[in-house]
């Protein structure tokens, strides 16, 4: 039978439909054409006045991970306190908090599908997986109930691509190891946390510029980007090269990112959390915004998609596969604690508590820093919504970033209570821009599906899946993104009024390019000399992540 969603007002910018009045029929899971026979709908929702969109899809956010779980056990002074707060609510109220409520910085693995899915997100990946750890982040990712997840596994500082790029292996070895890499790890793209720097971190070099060598393999950072987004884009994988750029923090890291756009040479490449790489050395502290010259040179270069990951002031807990800079930044965890460590021959991760305050300079002109390159990148299938969950805040802040967006008064209110020397130093209350519903269906809907290679996700066209979200039109828009009417999961009604009504579960979606099997034998041998596991037994087979009957594999093609 058909399920009618009636006279919703659509914002699909896949199909070019901005505020238009339509219908939708749903029939298994998928966007069907109207039927012929009325008599066939089953069920019907007057969406009359509502704004429907695609599920959310949240391209880049920490939720699966031996450092995601290490960041979840940073701080349970603030799990006892949340579990304290259900504890003294009304029975009914804590029947229903408990199992999805959590104001934890990194909820756990099941919180996380239901703080998604109430808010209206379908989907979110998982930016960095360890390829030696990656069924450990498909546990994790298996336990999130309600969305679709992925994930991107990490390369560029793994011993094995190293050494291939030491031996001059050619462009087609390369190309076999990364897509080998992608069906072992069941993972839908390729990140490169500052190439090279993490292994160089393993031999005592404390910062490693784009085109420094790696004191041991003798490669720089310029050529492990270079031969990774060849490979990505000659394996035909939609997802370009995910690239967490060198000099993370640093003041005057802008140089390094504007030269790490020119690092593929033309191809695809993505930028993550870029505002923590938009970092100028002027004024007097020595740390100013170069969110303008980072904005201009992102409109300019045509190949290149950025997320922003946006810091907001609270206490959060920052987890990055860049141990080299994790062990640079401890001394400003707060609380005083962190965890760095080495994986392996794979790479490292760095783990630490850190409370951003509006009253400390850095932290308020890294808040201005993200809303001035939100507001001043041109195209916005070209930008992406993120806070870096949970770097620069949990995911569950993001109908307030929403807000900031969409409402320069509110906005020019946040700003005006800045520290002084941080407001002097940004330009934000010069830009007026205000994004639209529209802008936001791109960014967070139809440019974050295209950019991954969802081809039936984030979109409202007929044979999408019927991941689809209601929300009443409110001029806070903060509530309104907070809160949900309603929200489809294939179909299914997941959601009414913000709460969970079904528990359903998503699906796992991959990549898997053609490669030369002949690839294993080299690699057998380097397993059976370094590693501790066996070759065998580092790939992930389908069967590991539905056997439950709880999940499914896509395979994404671009």
């Amino acid at each position: 039978m058909i399920t009618l969603l009636k006279n919703g007002k659509l914002y699909d910018p896949a199909h070019n439909k901005n505020g238009v009045v339509e219908d939708i029929y749903i029939h298994q899971g998928r966007i069907v054409p109207k039927p012929l026979d009325n008599a066939k709908i089953s069920q019907t929702y007057d969406l009359s006045g509502k704004v429907v969109m695609a599920g959310a899809i949240d391209m880049h956010s920490h939720i699966g991970g031996g450092k995601v779980n290490i960041a979840r056990m940073m701080l349970p002074e603030y799990q006892q306190k949340q579990m304290q707060e259900i504890k003294n609510l009304s029975e009914p109220e804590a029947h229903i908090c408990t199992p999805y409520c959590s104001h934890h910085a990194t909820p756990t693995a099941t919180d996380t599908g239901f703080r998604y899915i109430e808010m209206g997100y379908t989907a979110a990946f998982e930016p960095a997986i360890s390829p030696i750890n990656a069924r450990q982040a498909h546990l994790e990712m298996g336990d999130t109930p309600m969305i679709d997840k992925g994930g991107y596994a990490m390369l560029g500082n793994d011993d094995y691509f190293l050494r291939m790029l030491t031996a001059k292996k050619d462009q087609k070895a390369i190309n076999d190891y990364v897509a080998w890499i992608l069906h072992a790890t069941q993972t839908i793209g390729i990140k490169v946390v500052n190439p090279g720097g993490i292994s160089a971190f393993k031999f005592n070099q404390r910062r490693l510029n784009l085109d420094e060598n790696h004191q041991h393999y003798q490669v720089s950072p310029r050529e492990v980007l270079q031969s990774l987004s060849r490979a990505v884009h000659e394996l035909g994988i939609a997802k370009p090269l995910h690239v967490h750029c060198n000099n993370l923090g640093a003041a005057g890291n802008f140089e390094t990112t504007l030269n790490t756009m020119t690092a593929s040479n033309g191809l695809p490449m993505h930028l993550t959390h870029i505002q923590f790489h938009s970092y100028g050395t002027e004024g007097d502290k020595k740390f100013s915004s170069a969110a303008a010259q980072i904005a201009e040179a992102i409109n300019k270069n045509k190949n290149i998609t950025a997320d922003v990951g946006q810091i907001l002031f609270n206490q959060t807990v920052t987890a990055s596969g860049d141990s080299m800079m994790q062990h640079l930044n401890a001394k400003h965890a707060n609380p005083k604690k962190s965890v760095i460590m080495d994986i392996e021959c794979d790479a490292g991760c760095g783990v630490l508590p850190f409370k951003y305050r509006d009253q400390n300079y850095v932290n308020a002109l890294q808040w201005a820093i993200g809303l001035e390159i939100f507001l001043s990148v041109e195209d916005p299938w070209r930008i992406f919504l993120t806070t870096d969950h949970p770097n620069g805040a949990p995911f569950t802040s993001y109908p307030h970033l929403i807000r900031l967006l969409m409402d320069k008064s509110f906005r020019n209110e946040a700003f005006a209570k800045l520290n002084l020397d941080a407001q002097s130093m940004s330009n934000l209350t010069s830009l007026d821009r205000e994004y639209s519903l529209y802008d936001i269906a791109i960014m967070t809907r139809a440019g974050a599906s295209k950019l991954i290679g969802m081809n039936d996700r984030g979109h409202l066209g007929v044979g999408a899946n019927a991941d689809i979200t209601v929300y009443t039109d409110q001029e806070n828009r903060e509530a309104m993104f907070a809160k949900p009417d309603y929200v489809f999961k294939n179909g299914e009604l997941v959601v009414k009024d913000g709460a969970v009504v079904k528990v359903v579960w998503g699906a796992t979606h991959t990549a898997k390019p053609a490669f030369d099997i002949g690839v294993e034998k080299e690699l057998k041998e380097y397993f059976d000399r370094y590693q501790t596991i066996g070759l065998d037994n580092f790939k992930i087979s389908d069967a590991e992540i539905f056997d439950d009957g709880r999940g499914s594999v896509v395979v994404n093609k671009n």
